[in-house]
């Protein structure tokens, strides 16, 4: 059970379709989710990171046309943590929703301190996308 939830955005100056694209796919997670570890490895069809605490497994949601980019890391301790995430239409553009969990026992210094990471990341894939490193097509309906 979580103590509490914070959600965290930032609107993204491309359409619906090209950010969920390039977010959705598990290799571009190094261009802009550097607070999630490293080196990302594909092995055996499956992705992982790794950690200040050993490897990480990620279990992406297979791709959907709602924008849901919904992920499973399980922690090196065996622990499953669910990670919100969706894109969503903000006018021709997009905003990129991160529900960041407070878990049990993390003080208000630790969870100030993962909120600054995501909102990092966040803002790194904002750069990114904008710049036109994402490309293609594919993503939800109605982008």
């Amino acid at each position: 059970m979580t103590e509490r939830s914070r959600h965290l955005s930032v609107h993204v100056d491309r359409p619906v379709a090209e950010v969920y694209a390039f977010a959705s796919d598990p290799a571009n997670l190094p261009l802009w989710a550097p607070g999630l570890g490293g080196p990302l490895v594909h092995e055996d069809g499956a992705w992982s990171v790794l950690t200040p605490h050993g490897r990480a497994r990620l279990e992406m949601t297979p791709l959907n046309e709602h924008g849901v980019l919904d992920h499973v890391v399980t922690t090196p301790s065996g622990e499953r943590v669910h990670v919100p995430l969706r894109v969503v239409a903000d006018g021709a553009g997009s905003e990129v929703v991160f529900t960041l969990r407070r878990a049990p026992g993390t003080s208000e210094e630790e969870f100030e301190q993962d909120a600054e990471r995501v909102n990092a990341d966040l803002a790194l894939l904002k750069q990114v996308v904008e710049a036109g490193a994402a490309g293609g097509a594919g993503g939800p309906a109605g982008a």
